[in-house]
């Protein structure tokens, strides 16, 4: 631990001594404290991060020649591109009985926008029975170990702010039939907030600087900081699944996904990704685009609207393939993003409100923006990647997040996805499914991982004939 005077002449040599100025009124647990949140912030990278996204805001150019990124339908034998889905899925399975693939969930969020307090993932999801977000994965992880008959590792990333809760929940859950030893949980990085135009890290209190968790792109130096990465190595896992934990739609685990990575369509991709397509040229979603033979994802507010709303001679968009935030990673080139500088991923600059306490000793709270967070996006690794694939997944089949109170994206939106896919399969296996005069289903359904993870996977003999008029029905 160093010594307030060591720290103040770091601190000094950076323009940031300003964060020692009530250290001498605090209690000795509390300086401590605040000399150890300094002396964790990256302050060696503190005056180039100042010059390059405060005092300037970077811009990020959309890259010339820029074309809609090549995909794999999900009809795999679509004219336009087919592709061997018994071959993918093969590989997949072969991958998942070795053992090489884990579960990785970004689960820093919390559910104040939905009213709830506590960690997102805790939030009650399920369409009939209100299992929580966590539940619904774990079940995802046991479905594929029953069918692999190998442990799934499940890594975890939260927040400094919702960590303890986090594992709370899960010990309280009994790590919902999982075995502890298989879950490894551990915080997000963090960024300090800097006062726009002086560059200046902002306290949030006399003994607490004013920081910001640093991204979903900052999940790849959290593998790698909390021991994840190591971990993986020691267990031979070679893929990562990757997604986020609003979205109980997501398959945690998919052989044909895995496998069709795995192949890279000839050569072992070392990121992928699975897009939707999307409804409208101004939806909400990052486009995947390619440029120089290169498949990145361009910001929706980043793509030109011209190229937004360009379509084919079918008058489809040809910018279609919307990003849902489901990828594969592998390992090494996960281990090369977070060790080898070249591969370090850029910040993005957002100006927002932070209350701050000023050199008076006063809390702040302004009225507008005053200060400069920085963030990471996991996207921005795709270019970077040797070799990098697309797959197409149905929307109503793979992507229901609950991001918001009411209307879209919200809780009620996602029952309602869960209830229409439950209706869908059920359907296809022969089971009379009560429908409204809107076509909407005339009940309320939910379909467990447990039960299956896809249609060809519902046991006929287990299932209703019928579904009455208004039942809420879980399998």
């Amino acid at each position: 631990m160093p010594t307030t005077d060591t720290l103040h002449a770091r601190l000094a040599s950076i323009g940031q001594d300003h964060l020692l100025r009530f250290a001498g009124t605090l209690k000795p647990a509390a300086r401590a404290a605040l000399l150890a949140q300094i002396e964790s912030l990256p302050l060696a990278q503190v005056p180039d991060l100042v010059e390059r996204y405060v005092r300037h805001s970077p811009e990020f150019p959309v890259p010339d020649r820029l074309g809609p990124a090549p995909y794999f339908p999900v009809d795999s034998a679509s004219p336009r591109r087919p592709w061997d889905h018994l071959e993918a899925r093969a590989r997949g399975e072969e991958l998942l009985g070795a053992g090489k693939v884990a579960c990785f969930t970004v689960a820093g969020g919390q559910g104040t926008r939905l009213g709830f307090e506590g960690p997102k993932g805790c939030f009650p999801a399920g369409a009939v029975t209100g299992k929580p977000l966590f539940a619904i994965f774990a079940e995802g992880v046991q479905a594929a170990e029953r069918r692999s008959r190998r442990t799934v590792p499940w890594y975890i990333m939260t927040s400094p702010l919702n960590h303890e809760a986090t594992k709370a929940f899960f010990a309280a859950n009994h790590y919902f039939g999982l075995d502890p030893a298989q879950v490894m949980m551990f915080p997000q990085g963090v960024m300090p907030s800097f006062e726009m135009g002086t560059g200046r890290m902002l306290l949030a209190a006399p003994g607490e600087v004013a920081t910001n968790p640093d991204g979903h792109g900052g999940s790849i130096s959290a593998l790698a900081v909390s021991g994840a990465l190591d971990d993986m190595h020691a267990r031979g896992i070679e893929h990562i699944s990757y997604f986020q934990v609003d979205n109980p739609l997501v398959r945690v685990i998919d052989p044909v996904f895995i496998g069709l990575h795995a192949s890279g369509a000839g050569t072992s991709a070392e990121m992928s990704s699975k897009m939707i397509a999307k409804t409208g040229p101004g939806e909400k979603v990052g486009v995947f685009c390619i440029s120089d033979a290169r498949i990145m994802v361009i910001e929706y507010s980043d793509l030109p609207r011209h190229l937004a709303e360009e379509r084919w001679e079918d008058g489809a968009l040809k910018f279609i393939a919307g990003s849902p935030a489901i990828h594969l990673i592998s390992v090494r080139f996960a281990a090369k993003l977070a060790g080898d500088p070249a591969f370090a991923l850029p910040f993005h600059r957002a100006e927002k409100k932070v209350p701050y306490i000023d050199d008076h000793g006063r809390l702040v709270e302004p009225a507008k923006p005053n200060a400069v967070k920085l963030e990471r996006f996991v996207f921005d690794a795709i270019p970077l990647c040797r070799g990098s694939i697309v797959l197409e997944t149905r929307r109503e089949d793979e992507f229901g997040p609950i991001k918001n109170a009411t209307g879209v994206d919200s809780a009620e939106s996602c029952r309602a996805m869960q209830t229409a896919r439950a209706a869908r399969w059920l359907e296809a296996a022969g089971v009379r499914v009560p429908r409204r005069a809107d076509g909407t289903p005339d009940c309320t359904l939910e379909i467990s991982p447990l039960t299956a993870t896809s249609p060809e996977e519902l046991d006929q003999a287990r299932l209703p004939r019928a579904i009455e008029p208004g039942a809420k029905l879980a399998l």
